[in-house]
């Protein structure tokens, strides 16, 4: 069975706590973010050791390494997403489909172990530009290509949304 793409607008997240997860993405600022990731890195790195890594739960649920490799890519796209919205004046972020992603470069069929390197080193990069921030950027504004309209202080409450949420679905 082919995972279904996901098409549910997750902004929701931006104003009120997840009930599935628990996290509260509202709470959170771009200060925080280099923290949270540092430690959900850590916490993807024991999720590829496990020996089950690539076992789907079910043949509609991608595996932990399928998500790794998913959250590695988030790390990427986000970093690239900041990095515009403080260089351009309200940019429209190039499209980005999750799903054909995850076909495309055959999450469930990459070695754990170059998975948890990438996403270490991604995860480090992210940090860093969120670290960059100055306070006075957080309004900057930035666009989905969908229309909907993020501020540096809003993608990283979505961003944080994202990361943790993905360490629910795989109980990390």
């Amino acid at each position: 069975m082919e995972i279904e793409p996901d098409t549910k607008d997750w902004t929701w997240v931006l104003r009120r706590r997840c009930d599935e997860c628990g996290v509260e993405a509202g709470a959170e600022d771009p200060s925080t973010v280099p923290a949270l990731v540092r430690d959900a890195v850590g916490r993807w790195e024991a999720v590829l050791r496990r020996p089950d890594v690539a076992v789907r739960p079910d043949p509609a649920t991608w595996s932990p390494l399928e998500y790794a490799a998913h959250v590695r890519d988030v790390f990427r796209i986000f970093d690239q997403r900041l990095r515009l919205m403080l260089d351009e004046d309200e940019p429209t972020f190039p499209n980005w489909d999750q799903d054909a992603a995850a076909v495309a470069q055959a999450y469930g069929e990459q070695d754990p172990a170059v998975v948890g390197e990438e996403l270490a080193a991604a995860g480090a990069a992210v940090a860093g530009a969120f670290a960059a921030v100055p306070r006075d950027r957080w309004q900057r504004r930035g666009l989905r290509g969908n229309g909907a309209e993020f501020t540096v202080l809003t993608l990283a409450q979505y961003f944080v949304h994202d990361v943790l949420h993905h360490l629910h679905d795989v109980r990390g």
